[in-house]
């Protein structure tokens, strides 16, 4: 871990059984699977960013959520606590989601994606749209050419091998927002105590597994983007106005050919807009998932 990770200390503490929540281990497939579950209600699956893990969540962002709805998180086979090997085809990750899902015999569940993770809800939802009730997606984009391209600082951050405060706040925040800045340094001290590093991805090869995803998401080889027109699944998607990643725009060309989807934009805020605004974005989203 990195000085400035290290000496991050939580001085926003969470609920004692959400910071205790135990990793499980579901066997697919000849492999163990790492998920936690916590809370109670409607399930709901968490999907994770790119180089997120089970450890990367904002707790307080969990402890909301898990007051109304049983969330389960998990990681992808070959990151963080799984086995395996990462698919380069986000059809397959969709798969492992849903095959997760089976093993916990869930019938009918939503799925809340972010980031890359929001793609793959995306896909989960166009692929067994019999089994997921809603979808929200934070932080993402839809499938196919977008407009608006990542910004370079982006690129240039997010393949560090660990991320300091700035780090943090130029990848998920608004660095230009003092309120934005504040937040960051919450959502910092709140999760990072938590995250053991030698789980994080790190190494290119394993990275670039992430970004053939992306470029097979961007092809959009089964066009799931005219999907939006015809899914009888809700959306809700959920950005910040400044995400250097993933703009808000890319999502205004589908207004008006999306019935099923609600688009919210929180001000002031970049990639992560439920770690700035944790409780806001719980009751925006419990209130659509009702």
């Amino acid at each position: 871990m990195s000085a400035a990770c290290s000496s991050v200390v939580n001085t926003n503490p969470v609920s004692p059984s959400i910071a205790a929540t135990k990793t499980q281990y579901a066997v697919i497939d000849d492999r163990n699977i790492a998920y936690r579950t916590m809370g109670n209600g409607s399930p709901i699956v968490l999907i994770n960013r790119f180089r997120g893990t089970l450890d990367t969540w904002d707790p307080l962002f969990l402890e909301q959520l898990a007051q109304s709805h049983t969330v389960i998180t998990l990681d992808y086979p070959g990151i963080g606590y799984s086995e395996g090997t990462l698919p380069t085809d986000a059809k397959e990750v969709a798969a492992e989601v849903a095959k997760l899902a089976e093993h916990l015999q869930l019938e009918q569940y939503d799925v809340l994606g972010w980031s890359y993770g929001g793609m793959i809800a995306q896909y989960v939802a166009f692929l067994y749209p019999e089994r997921v009730g809603k979808a929200v997606l934070i932080g993402t984009n839809p499938p196919g050419k977008n407009a608006v391209p990542f910004e370079p600082i982006f690129v240039q951050t997010a393949f560090k091998p660990e991320y300091n405060l700035n780090d943090y706040t130029v990848l998920f925040f608004e660095p230009d927002s003092a309120a934005s800045k504040r937040a960051a340094k919450s959502s910092m001290e709140r999760t990072w105590p938590g995250v053991d590093q030698t789980k994080v991805p790190k190494a290119q090869e394993l990275l670039q597994r992430y970004v053939a995803g992306f470029r097979g998401i961007a092809v959009d080889e089964m066009d799931f983007r005219s999907k939006f027109a015809s899914t009888d699944v809700p959306m809700l998607a959920l950005s910040g106005d400044h995400d250097i990643s993933f703009s808000v725009d890319n999502w205004y060309p589908l207004i008006g050919n999306a019935p099923t989807l609600q688009l919210i934009s929180m001000p002031d805020a970049g990639h992560a807009p439920h770690f700035q605004y944790p409780e806001l974005s719980v009751r925006y989203i419990s209130a659509f998932l009702k």
